[in-house]
């Protein structure tokens, strides 16, 4: 199993290991490199079956995800470092943090879940439709379907762009067991043994996973942090970069 990662930075601060969503890569996170590297050692990885790293057969499921990224971590000495996750990389984040603890220092989990719950009947309508087209359409409507619930607004069309021709070249069989390996995450039992600082990060106009999840989430792990950034969607860390820089650099810095 071969992981590509993106490594920027040598500053002496704990580094920062960036992990991105379903369907996506380490490009997820071009607008947080340049701020975190001024200060940290910075690692974008491209997780299992996504970006440029292998796509080994067999069933993919968030463990073996992280149980990649460990062995990474492992491979190239990299101590506990702080571990920030968009969506699925949260998940895959919180996974470490749970069965590989003694490479974790802290967690940032971006509408990120323990158990999946859409957001209301608006964001289950838009899951049914997102497997109703991955039955029959062509990855590239797929892709556009699913870019335009993360960037709907005109002035986000660059955005858009780049989540279509980013979510449009994966392979099917491998978007859709992504998306099984999402369906089967549950680890809502197991919060209680999260120890490392966590801080959860919710858009407030996530369409695609509820605020009730986020808050659960937040609720179940001790002494998390809650902080919804307002006119933000799933993507908060390119919808509203800036704003998650600071408030990134900000807990990184207390922890």
């Amino acid at each position: 199993m071969t992981l590509h990662y993106d490594e920027r930075g040598d500053g002496d601060g704990v580094p920062i290991v960036l992990l991105h969503g379903l369907g996506s890569s380490s490009a997820d996170w071009a607008f947080q490199l340049p701020a975190l590297a001024m200060r940290h050692r910075v690692l974008a990885v491209d997780l299992r079956a996504h970006g440029r790293s292998s796509r080994p057969r067999g069933r993919l499921t968030v463990e073996a995800m992280a149980d990649d990224v460990a062995a990474l971590l492992t491979a190239l000495g990299v101590p506990p470092a702080h571990l920030v996750g968009l969506s699925l990389g949260g998940c895959v984040a919180l996974t470490l943090a749970l069965d590989h603890p003694e490479r974790v220092r802290s967690l940032t989990l971006v509408n990120a879940f323990a158990r999946l719950t859409p957001a209301g009947p608006r964001g289950v309508l838009r899951m049914l439709t997102r497997l109703a087209l991955l039955a029959c359409a062509p990855m590239r409507v797929v892709a556009a379907h699913v870019a335009r619930g993360l960037f709907p607004r005109p002035d986000q069309q660059a955005l858009y762009l780049a989540a279509v021709a980013s979510i449009g070249s994966n392979p099917r069989a491998t978007y859709v067991s992504a998306i099984r390996a999402l369906l089967g995450f549950d680890v809502r039992r197991r919060l209680a043994a999260v120890r490392c600082p966590t801080l959860v990060v919710a858009g407030d106009r996530d369409t695609t996973v509820a605020l009730a999840a986020k808050t659960r989430l937040q609720r179940g792990i001790a002494g998390a942090e809650l902080l919804v950034v307002l006119d933000s969607g799933h993507a908060t860390p390119c919808d509203q970069a800036e704003r998650f820089n600071a408030a990134l650099l900000a807990f990184v810095a207390a922890h």
